[in-house]
Protein backbone atom coordinates (compact mmCIF):
# COMPACT_ATOMS: atom_id res chain seq x y z
CA UNK A 1 0.00 0.00 0.00
CA UNK A 2 1.48 3.18 -0.89
CA UNK A 3 0.34 7.09 -0.13
CA UNK A 4 1.72 10.07 -1.78
CA UNK A 5 0.85 13.58 -1.79
CA UNK A 6 1.35 15.44 -5.29
CA UNK A 7 -0.09 19.37 -5.54
CA UNK A 8 -2.41 19.24 -3.05
CA UNK A 9 -3.82 15.70 -4.19
CA UNK A 10 -3.16 12.87 -1.94
CA UNK A 11 -3.35 9.15 -4.12
CA UNK A 12 -3.88 5.97 -2.25
CA UNK A 13 -2.96 2.50 -3.88
CA UNK A 14 -1.47 -0.73 -3.48
CA UNK A 15 1.13 0.40 -5.64
CA UNK A 16 2.72 2.75 -7.78
CA UNK A 17 0.99 3.24 -11.03
CA UNK A 18 -2.46 2.12 -9.67
CA UNK A 19 -4.19 4.77 -7.65
CA UNK A 20 -7.64 3.51 -5.69
CA UNK A 21 -8.44 7.01 -5.13
CA UNK A 22 -7.34 10.71 -4.76
CA UNK A 23 -8.31 13.09 -2.47
CA UNK A 24 -7.91 16.83 -2.66
CA UNK A 25 -6.24 17.76 1.03
CA UNK A 26 -7.72 20.96 2.65
CA UNK A 27 -6.52 24.58 1.26
CA UNK A 28 -5.16 22.30 -1.62
CA UNK A 29 -5.87 24.91 -5.23
CA UNK A 30 -8.87 23.27 -7.43
CA UNK A 31 -6.83 22.85 -10.32
CA UNK A 32 -8.11 21.15 -14.17
CA UNK A 33 -5.55 18.64 -13.47
CA UNK A 34 -7.33 17.22 -10.03
CA UNK A 35 -10.26 17.60 -10.79
CA UNK A 36 -10.94 14.42 -12.07
CA UNK A 37 -9.17 12.43 -10.19
CA UNK A 38 -11.24 13.67 -7.25
CA UNK A 39 -14.36 11.37 -7.73
CA UNK A 40 -16.38 8.96 -5.50
CA UNK A 41 -16.63 5.45 -7.06
CA UNK A 42 -18.91 2.86 -5.61
CA UNK A 43 -18.41 -1.00 -6.60
CA UNK A 44 -20.84 -3.88 -5.93
CA UNK A 45 -18.13 -6.71 -5.48
CA UNK A 46 -21.11 -9.18 -6.45
CA UNK A 47 -24.53 -10.09 -7.19
CA UNK A 48 -25.35 -13.49 -8.16
CA UNK A 49 -28.79 -14.52 -9.54
CA UNK A 50 -29.78 -18.25 -10.32
CA UNK A 51 -31.18 -17.03 -14.03
CA UNK A 52 -29.39 -16.57 -17.33
CA UNK A 53 -27.17 -13.58 -18.29
CA UNK A 54 -29.82 -13.06 -20.73
CA UNK A 55 -32.29 -12.85 -18.34
CA UNK A 56 -30.50 -10.49 -16.07
CA UNK A 57 -29.09 -8.08 -19.29
CA UNK A 58 -33.27 -8.10 -19.84
CA UNK A 59 -34.39 -6.86 -16.41
CA UNK A 60 -32.01 -4.33 -16.23
CA UNK A 61 -32.14 -2.90 -19.64
CA UNK A 62 -35.79 -2.98 -19.19
CA UNK A 63 -35.67 -0.90 -15.93
CA UNK A 64 -33.67 1.88 -16.87
CA UNK A 65 -35.96 2.63 -19.99
CA UNK A 66 -39.06 2.20 -17.59
CA UNK A 67 -37.16 4.87 -15.01
CA UNK A 68 -36.05 7.71 -18.15
CA UNK A 69 -38.34 9.83 -17.25
CA UNK A 70 -38.82 12.31 -14.10
CA UNK A 71 -42.08 10.93 -13.36
CA UNK A 72 -40.77 8.08 -11.03
CA UNK A 73 -39.36 10.54 -8.76
CA UNK A 74 -42.96 12.50 -8.20
CA UNK A 75 -43.69 11.09 -4.97
CA UNK A 76 -39.92 11.45 -3.81
CA UNK A 77 -36.57 9.50 -3.98
CA UNK A 78 -34.64 9.04 -7.23
CA UNK A 79 -36.27 6.29 -9.01
CA UNK A 80 -35.66 8.17 -12.13
CA UNK A 81 -33.57 9.69 -14.89
CA UNK A 82 -31.51 6.67 -15.86
CA UNK A 83 -30.69 7.07 -19.67
CA UNK A 84 -28.97 3.95 -21.59
CA UNK A 85 -25.87 4.56 -22.87
CA UNK A 86 -24.84 0.45 -24.34
CA UNK A 87 -26.05 -2.62 -23.79
CA UNK A 88 -25.51 -6.03 -24.82
CA UNK A 89 -25.52 -9.09 -22.96
CA UNK A 90 -22.43 -9.04 -21.27
CA UNK A 91 -21.85 -5.23 -20.35
CA UNK A 92 -24.61 -2.47 -19.51
CA UNK A 93 -23.26 1.35 -19.64
CA UNK A 94 -26.05 3.96 -18.58
CA UNK A 95 -26.18 7.60 -16.43
CA UNK A 96 -28.34 8.02 -13.43
CA UNK A 97 -29.23 12.26 -13.00
CA UNK A 98 -30.18 12.92 -9.53
CA UNK A 99 -33.44 14.66 -9.85
CA UNK A 100 -33.04 17.94 -7.11
CA UNK A 101 -29.30 18.88 -7.88
CA UNK A 102 -28.88 17.39 -11.56
CA UNK A 103 -25.61 15.49 -10.50
CA UNK A 104 -24.70 12.68 -13.03
CA UNK A 105 -23.42 9.56 -11.97
CA UNK A 106 -22.14 6.93 -14.85
CA UNK A 107 -22.71 3.47 -14.04
CA UNK A 108 -21.74 0.07 -15.66
CA UNK A 109 -23.03 -3.73 -15.29
CA UNK A 110 -21.04 -6.51 -16.54
CA UNK A 111 -22.78 -9.64 -16.59
CA UNK A 112 -20.59 -13.34 -16.58
CA UNK A 113 -22.09 -16.81 -16.86
CA UNK A 114 -21.61 -19.63 -14.55
CA UNK A 115 -22.47 -22.61 -14.11
CA UNK A 116 -22.70 -23.27 -17.35
CA UNK A 117 -24.75 -20.12 -18.24
CA UNK A 118 -27.90 -21.05 -16.09
CA UNK A 119 -26.52 -18.66 -13.34
CA UNK A 120 -25.46 -15.21 -13.29
CA UNK A 121 -22.65 -12.94 -11.34
CA UNK A 122 -22.74 -9.46 -11.79
CA UNK A 123 -20.41 -7.03 -11.08
CA UNK A 124 -21.29 -3.19 -10.97
CA UNK A 125 -19.86 0.05 -10.87
CA UNK A 126 -21.37 3.78 -9.76
CA UNK A 127 -18.91 7.05 -10.69
CA UNK A 128 -20.03 10.27 -9.42
CA UNK A 129 -18.88 12.89 -12.37
CA UNK A 130 -18.95 15.57 -9.64
CA UNK A 131 -15.27 15.87 -8.88
CA UNK A 132 -16.49 17.03 -5.25
CA UNK A 133 -18.51 14.61 -4.56
CA UNK A 134 -16.83 13.15 -1.48
CA UNK A 135 -19.89 12.00 0.47
CA UNK A 136 -22.82 10.70 -0.92
CA UNK A 137 -25.21 9.30 1.48
CA UNK A 138 -25.36 5.62 -0.30
CA UNK A 139 -26.40 7.56 -3.42
CA UNK A 140 -24.23 5.27 -5.72
CA UNK A 141 -24.79 2.27 -3.93
CA UNK A 142 -28.91 3.01 -4.36
CA UNK A 143 -28.14 3.88 -8.01
CA UNK A 144 -26.94 0.29 -8.80
CA UNK A 145 -29.63 -1.44 -5.90
CA UNK A 146 -32.79 0.63 -6.85
CA UNK A 147 -32.35 -0.79 -10.57
CA UNK A 148 -31.88 -4.43 -9.46
CA UNK A 149 -34.73 -4.20 -6.74
CA UNK A 150 -36.84 -2.35 -9.49
CA UNK A 151 -36.73 -4.68 -12.13
CA UNK A 152 -37.31 -7.71 -9.46
CA UNK A 153 -34.17 -9.07 -9.62
CA UNK A 154 -33.37 -9.47 -5.84
CA UNK A 155 -36.50 -12.43 -5.76
CA UNK A 156 -34.68 -14.95 -8.51
CA UNK A 157 -34.00 -17.95 -7.59
CA UNK A 158 -30.44 -17.78 -5.72
CA UNK A 159 -30.46 -14.28 -5.36
CA UNK A 160 -27.07 -13.34 -3.20
CA UNK A 161 -25.12 -9.73 -2.97
CA UNK A 162 -22.09 -9.42 -1.86
CA UNK A 163 -20.94 -6.09 -0.54
CA UNK A 164 -19.66 -3.99 2.48
CA UNK A 165 -18.76 -1.03 3.57
CA UNK A 166 -14.65 -0.79 2.47
CA UNK A 167 -15.76 -1.66 -1.48
CA UNK A 168 -19.03 0.14 -1.82
CA UNK A 169 -18.60 3.88 -0.21
CA UNK A 170 -21.47 4.31 2.52
CA UNK A 171 -23.21 0.67 1.88
CA UNK A 172 -24.43 0.08 5.19
CA UNK A 173 -26.18 3.57 5.78
CA UNK A 174 -27.87 4.19 2.66
CA UNK A 175 -31.35 4.54 2.18
CA UNK A 176 -32.19 3.65 -0.99
CA UNK A 177 -36.18 4.89 -0.41
CA UNK A 178 -34.46 8.27 -0.67
CA UNK A 179 -31.58 7.97 -2.92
Amino acid sequence: MFSKVQDGVRSVGREEGSTAFQLLLPGAPPSPRTRPAVRIITRLSAWFFGVPCRDVYTSLVTQIKTWKTAAGCAHGGEKCLYQLESANVHFIKAKHTTPVKRYVDDLSFRLVPYQLNAHCHVSALSVSEAWYTVIDYGTNYCNLFNLVEGSGLTSVSDYKEVTNDFICTQHSTANCSIY
